[in-house]
């Protein structure tokens, strides 16, 4: 296993519906990071970046919710992200939400020290091999705000890469977007379930037993297209895989 060049205190910030439903991934991300050797803080008063709000075009309600963020993260040494799309809110998006504004530089200074999981493994800790054990084949999705937001294509699949009996298919569709997108799917359910029957599709033609992404809302979408198609295809957070020895 590689070792991080020094040690310090990773200030994790886990999304609402990682925390609500999906706690698995925010404890496999801290076994993860105490394993290589960090200190771990949860703010758990942090329920919320105030992203709904933000792509709802309520951007005085988001900035409400993102100033608390913001006071109670600007002195962290590394924010780490449970999600690409919370981690594109805080590191892309709170820069445009403050601009002009007093935490205007506080944004910008936050923006710079926050990672998605995946990348602070991989680029800031240069980590790709965790000693990890999962024998199955998988396929990956790519996330639309880790991918072309944070511009996170390669360190997933070179973090996946170093698993022991782990085979990576990648499917044909792996960019297209599974048609989540939040609040997307509660207004355009129609297109939203035609965008991720097609994700589906593209995943089951790859033989994998499991889809995984760095995005819990994104395998929310797709788990629950799986389930009512009867698809035996299962999906997986990365880090819980990662997890796994």
């Amino acid at each position: 296993m590689s070792a991080a060049s020094y040690y310090m205190t990773i200030t994790l910030f886990i999304p609402c519906f990682v925390d609500m439903m999906y706690p698995k991934v925010g404890i496999s991300m801290v076994h993860i990071l105490e394993r290589l050797g960090h200190k771990i803080n949860y703010p758990e008063e942090l329920v919320c970046c105030g992203q709904p709000a933000f792509n709802s075009g309520y951007w005085d309600e988001s900035r409400t919710v993102a100033t608390k963020v913001l006071d109670r993260l600007k002195d962290a040494e590394a924010v780490v992200i449970a999600s690409g799309s919370c981690g594109a809110m805080l590191k892309v998006f709170y820069p445009d939400l403050f601009a002009q504004t007093p935490q205007a530089q506080n944004a910008k200074n936050l923006a710079s020290k926050c990672y998605e999981f995946s990348d602070f493994l991989a680029n800031r800790l240069g980590v790709t091999d965790l000693g990890a054990r999962f024998p199955a084949k998988v396929t990956f999705h790519d996330g639309c705000h880790g991918l072309r937001e944070l511009g996170n294509k390669k360190p997933a699949r070179a973090l996946l890469a170093k698993v022991r009996e782990l085979e990576l298919i990648e499917m044909k569709d792996a960019e297209t977007c599974c048609g989540f997108g939040g609040t997307f799917a509660a207004k355009f359910p129609m297109i939203s379930t035609a965008m991720g029957e097609v994700k589906c599709a593209s995943a089951f033609a790859t033989g994998a037993e499991y889809i995984v992404s760095n995005d819990s809302s994104c395998l929310m979408q797709v788990q629950g297209l799986l389930d009512r198609q009867k698809n035996p295809v299962k999906t997986i957070h990365l880090a819980e895989i990662l997890a796994q020895s």
